[in-house]
């Protein structure tokens, strides 16, 4: 029975996010049981995409990833495939209605990971809107189960969040992005010369993206929203910490959060979730 093949992808899907990712899938334990394997199904798709744009060194990475987009719609569309983490993604895609429009945007930014470009502020906002934006659409589509009010209400919210985790995340692999995959996104910034000015001009950003998306999750179902707002709390931790560091400090190293406080924080989000924090 295929019931045993769709099993076994979808404990690939969560292996795939548990292995690349502490914060997420510490996010995704928080969510509502009935919620959590199409969560797992997004993340192990938008991983393995984002795996073939930046670790696949000495391999055809475009021949790669045509490959890699040929076989997700051909898995949308005959509701089957032999790739576990694709066989996975189509469940909820099909499950939760999730469209093919934020499939085909999220593809097209990992495409543009895949030559080097001077991002104009045009540029970058499209490449945060695929790579981010739309990856906390398709969540969201599962978060309201199908309720397009609810969805159409929250969209604006989820999409902020997205872009603030993603903006995140360019400051934390600052280092590795510009010195190993030669890539800069942030617009107008000179990261050779990266001064304080423009790392408070970036941060001013952030933290307009994280009030905004803070009231979102205030709305979100109560299945959901202590999971995102977990993450939330663990994406703020790490932001709060990089801002406190020089633009120097950025560009030496990758800025972590330690496991033991990622527990922590994991932790007093569940306390303050049965509180009823909101």
């Amino acid at each position: 029975m295929k019931i045993l093949f769709d099993n076994l992808s979808l404990q690939v899907s969560k292996m795939t996010t548990r292995a690349y990712s502490t914060s997420f899938s510490l996010g995704i334990y928080c969510l509502s049981n009935s919620l959590r394997d199409s969560v797992y199904s997004i993340y192990g798709f938008v991983r393995l995409a984002d795996e073939i744009v930046d670790s696949f060194e000495g391999f055809d990475k475009k021949l790669l990833l045509t490959k890699f987009k040929v076989e997700t719609y051909e898995a949308i569309e005959n509701r089957i495939s032999l790739n576990p983490i694709l066989n996975s993604f189509q469940h909820a895609v099909h499950q939760y209605n999730i469209g093919l429009d934020l499939v085909e945007t999220f593809l097209q930014s990992m495409e543009m990971d895949l030559e080097k470009v001077d991002y104009t502020a045009e540029k970058y906002q499209q490449y945060i809107l695929g790579s981010a934006e739309v990856v906390g659409l398709m969540c969201l589509h599962v978060f309201t189960g199908g309720n397009l009010n609810q969805f159409n209400e929250l969209k604006p919210y989820a999409m902020k969040l997205g872009a603030a985790f993603q903006k995140v995340n360019f400051l934390r692999d600052m280092k590795d992005d510009y010195q190993v995959l030669g890539r800069t996104y942030f617009p107008d910034v000179d990261i050779s010369e990266f001064t304080l000015a423009a790392k408070e001009q970036i941060e001013q950003d952030i933290e307009n993206d994280f009030r905004i998306a803070l009231k979102g999750i205030k709305l979100l179902p109560s299945t959901s929203r202590g999971g995102v707002y977990l993450a939330y709390v663990y994406y703020k931790a790490l932001f709060n910490k990089i801002k406190k560091l020089p633009p120097k400090k950025i560009l030496s190293e990758r800025i972590r959060i330690n496991n033991g406080k990622k527990l922590g924080i994991m932790v007093n989000c569940m306390v303050q979730n049965k509180l009823n924090w909101v």
